[in-house]
């Protein structure tokens, strides 16, 4: 994996200052949030569908425009470049590497082809050895490399698609929603290989995710959002421990075990949320 350049080493991998976005120039989806996401860390981005996680990894990664979104103001800053108003291949140039939800794999190429589609900043002889290391850590890819990804299951669909951004090398992986549609035990083996990517390449990544549960098992620090707004952040052992976290985005209450969804429909946000 690439090192983090040292001159930027004590500055945060992607910082995120109090943005604010809009699309079609009217509806705002994000307001005012703020995130850091330190080098070799996993920092999560929480919330449910809709809370505006998905508009914040697309602001970082430059793709608003695709769905008439704009940054109305605010700053983002990768590796202490000011990114806000950079194209997405730009971005990719500078490091990050978006996996999107739902995979977006080339159905009709072969595995091997959607990992090559992936190396497009890479030397011809980086190759082989950016192969090896994406085989070494999804094994079960190896005997489907001239498989058609069409054909894939859900799961290993999954895999090539981060096989894929790590084929060009990036300094910060962003990945949304990697659980999305998938078996648990399948969930778990995806959550696992982006644990290890951290603790032994030290990549940094950015982990968007509505399975809180898996997300702060395994991240550094956590953002929860709320109608485009981060109500609350902590290390995810903090927010593991926090009472509210652990009812209404676990599922657990301490006093009755789990939670019921009749219970939840009631809840009216503590007024602490948005302190």
């Amino acid at each position: 994996m690439t090192s983090i350049p040292t001159a930027v080493a004590d500055t945060p991998a992607l910082a995120v200052h109090n943005i604010q976005v809009v699309y079609g120039g009217a509806i705002e989806a994000v307001r005012d949030v703020s995130l850091e996401v330190r080098a070799g860390q996993i920092v999560a981005l929480l919330g449910s569908n809709g809370a505006g996680k998905s508009t914040v990894l697309k602001a970082v990664s430059g793709v608003l425009d695709a769905e008439d979104g704009e940054i109305d103001k605010g700053s983002i800053q990768l590796f202490g470049r000011a990114i806000e108003k950079d194209a997405a291949p730009e971005i990719v140039r500078q490091g990050m590497v978006q996996v999107p939800e739902g995979r977006r794999l080339f159905a009709t190429l072969t595995v091997e082809d959607n990992l090559l589609a992936g190396a497009h900043l890479r030397s011809r002889s980086e190759l082989a050895a950016a192969k090896e290391y994406v085989f070494k850590l999804f094994p079960r890819l190896v005997d489907k490399r001239s498989t058609v990804a069409g054909y894939l299951s859900g799961g290993e669909q999954q895999m090539v698609a981060i096989g894929r951004a790590l084929m060009s090398a990036p300094k910060l992986l962003a990945l949304d929603e990697p659980s999305l549609g998938l078996a648990p035990l399948v969930v778990a083996e995806i959550f696992n290989s982006i644990r290890q990517l951290r603790d032994q390449s030290g990549l940094t990544i950015l982990l968007v995710e509505q399975n809180a549960s898996r997300a702060l098992a395994i991240c550094d620090y956590a953002y929860i959002m709320e109608n485009g707004r981060v109500v609350l952040d902590g290390t995810g052992e903090q927010l593991r421990r926090n009472a509210d976290v652990r009812e209404f985005y676990l599922g657990l209450s301490s006093k009755q075990g789990r939670t019921h969804m009749k219970d939840v429909k009631h809840y009216k946000r503590r007024k602490r949320w948005l302190s």
